[in-house]
């Protein structure tokens, strides 16, 4: 039990806010549904009940991956973030072909929209927390992106960057983008049923939540589907092969492989050496690049393997090669 606490305390934290956030609002949105029988209201519950139940399993998921390898798991558990994201996504696919079915039923079959304070008042304090959170989550991505960003900027740089962001910020992220849009289109929807003859407004409101969460869906069954198979960076890795060519005794890099291990990335590198050097003065090498790799932010596990210069560039990337190296 105490492993587990240690374990949890390093959980993502924008995904534990998000799930506690989420969870009061569909609270909030549950009460008003069920005061008022407002359809866009019932899409909203079930997005925001949706969205919490995921962000739960992502923060736990996340603070599982952390754990130690052991004999039985010598590679450790940093793919399991991936596939509880994968379960994860079947509750928010529930939530979505309801949200759809639901708003269909309405534009066929509308209802006079009723109880149009409570509805507002709790859209209106849902997109407020909504958004309070997905601003944290974009300050999480500019953080996990290495992007500096202030004032609006924020906004812009995080949409851009947001899918090289850690898979439970990710999440977070899009799930949170479609909360506050689907907020402001509910809100929207109401006001169109009570003031104009367009009752249909919130059943169409609906299926449009209904179809984002869809997307959501998509979007993070395939990203993590190639993170549990174990999915190659290339930014990454030529930034790290870059990197070691920058080293003083690294004649060529043979091969190199980044992959993802859930939140973490596992780098394997092959890098050719003059044929002269001493295996003590290789075993020196080694440790400078290990080190030197192991500082570039999350990487947790390097492998570094030598072979002899055969006189032949193997590494395509021009810029980083040495200007007096004999093979440019």
């Amino acid at each position: 039990m105490k492993e587990l606490f240690a374990l949890l305390r390093q959980g993502n934290k924008s995904a534990f806010i998000a799930g506690i956030v989420n969870g009061i609002i569909s609270i909030l949105k549950a009460t008003a549904f069920f005061l008022t029988g407002n359809v866009a209201m019932f899409a909203e519950m079930l997005h925001s009940l949706g969205d919490a139940a995921n962000q739960f399993f992502v923060f736990i998921g996340s603070a599982l991956s952390k754990k130690a390898p052991t004999a039985r798991f010598p590679n450790g558990f940093g793919r399991l973030v991936n596939l509880v994201l994968l379960g994860a996504v079947l509750i928010v696919g529930i939530m979505s072909y309801e949200t759809v079915k639901e708003g269909f039923h309405h534009i066929l079959h509308p209802n006079e929209s009723k109880g149009i304070i409570i509805n507002l008042t709790v859209l209106g304090i849902a997109v407020l927390l909504e958004g309070f959170v997905l601003y944290k989550a974009m300050k999480e991505v500019l953080h996990e992106t290495h992007i500096e960003a202030s004032g609006f900027a924020i906004i812009s740089k995080s949409f851009g960057a947001y899918k090289n962001a850690k898979p439970a910020t990710k999440l977070v992220f899009m799930e949170d983008s479609v909360a506050t849009a689907g907020g402001v289109l509910a809100i929207i929807a109401i006001l169109l049923a009570n003031f104009t003859p367009f009752n249909q407004a919130e059943g169409i409101a609906s299926v449009l939540i209904g179809l984002m969460m869809f997307y959501v869906v998509g979007r993070v069954f395939l990203d993590n589907a190639a993170g549990a198979l174990g999915e190659a960076d290339p930014d990454i890795q030529f930034k790290i092969g870059n990197m070691v060519m920058q080293d003083p005794d690294v004649r060529d890099i043979e091969a190199i492989t980044v992959l993802k291990e859930g939140e973490d990335f596992h780098v394997e590198v092959e890098v050719e050496l003059d044929a002269t050097m001493t295996v003590a003065q290789a075993d020196v090498v080694k440790d400078r690049l290990v080190k030197a790799i192991l500082e570039e932010k999350g990487v947790t596990d390097v492998l570094v393997e030598f072979d002899q210069d055969d006189g032949f560039t193997t590494w395509k990337d021009s810029k980083t090669l040495k200007e007096d190296d004999p093979k440019v």
